[in-house]
């Protein structure tokens, strides 16, 4: 694959988009049974809303406007440390992992928003974003862009902050999964992350020719349970070494394969991985690439 290069214009204005994400700033709230919901926002608290103990809270006043996003990790009996987590669409209660998101045709430049966050230990908490379309040729659902921040020190009071986006495919997404957690893998008691008044800026807009080493990419089934496979075209034979990484940065699977000329699949084995998000990347010789692949 050495003759395989991404040729891709890219331009970035400083427009701002906005009303594009569900209830924002946090302001609606749904009462359910003796606990609320942020409206469009899943979370933990109908699984411990039998202790009596709720991971995701109403905070007020918000920065601005009347309410923000509390998302706190908590001891609950039986069930250990319970993370502060919330996703803009539907929450797998069991896995602990988003399943869809919301409709979303832009491409932004950076995440932007309020926050305020501290972790009681190792295992810092995390924002992870997914713009995703569905490919008809392919009938699979490819990245568009995507980010992983892991949240760094301690912010103790209301900051802004701004996170870029990593594009990997030229056409416009339908698709938006937003991702919020208090803690890493390891949650420790009383990790939080406050945030509010969410929103995409900037505008980036390019058009592609040739392959992309990267939008050439198709990795399913995706959300993975036991193994993955990833489809690609290579117009020559060369040795990658394809690289599994966890959401702390750590490898945990290598893998070396030899391509040839025209389609090329390989199967990645995660039976033996927690669920969780993961990072499939490959970076040896001209062709380079990063997939995000959720495991459960």
């Amino acid at each position: 694959m050495r003759y395989l290069y991404c040729i891709m214009v890219l331009v970035i204005s400083s427009t701002i988009t906005t009303a594009q994400i569900p209830n924002n700033g946090f302001e609606t709230w749904t009462t359910v049974g003796n606990y609320s919901m942020p409206d469009q926002w899943d979370n933990l608290n109908p699984s411990t809303a039998a202790a009596g103990i709720f991971t995701c809270i109403k905070g007020t006043p918000g920065s601005p406007g009347n309410s923000y996003l509390k998302l706190v990790s908590k001891t609950v009996t039986g069930m250990g440390v319970v993370p502060g987590i919330a996703t803009c669409g539907v929450l797998d209660q069991v896995t602990h992992l988003p399943v869809s998101g919301f409709s979303f045709t832009q491409r932004p430049q950076n995440f932007t928003g309020k926050w305020q966050y501290m972790v009681y230990g190792a295992g810092a908490g995390y924002i992870d974003i997914i713009l995703t379309r569905w490919d008809i040729p392919s009938n699979t659902r490819i990245t568009v862009a995507s980010t992983h921040k892991v949240l760094p020190g301690m912010v103790m009071s209301w900051a802004n902050f701004s996170i870029p986006l990593t594009y990997v495919d030229g056409q416009f997404p339908d698709t938006c999964m937003i991702f919020l957690s208090a803690s890493g893998s390891a949650p420790n008691n009383q990790d939080f992350l406050y945030l509010d008044n969410l929103q995409f800026v900037g505008t980036v807009t390019g058009t592609g020719s040739a392959l992309s080493a990267a939008s050439n990419l198709t990795v399913f089934p995706n959300p993975a349970h036991g193994s993955f496979s990833a489809k690609f075209i290579s117009p020559g034979a060369e040795v990658l070494t394809l690289q599994l990484f966890n959401e702390q940065g750590l490898l945990v699977r290598q893998q070396k394969i030899e391509t040839k000329s025209g389609e090329n699949e390989f199967v990645f084995d995660v039976k033996s991985l927690p669920a969780g998000i993961y990072f499939l990347k490959q970076d040896t010789g001209s062709f380079k690439f990063t997939s995000r692949v959720i495991v459960y």
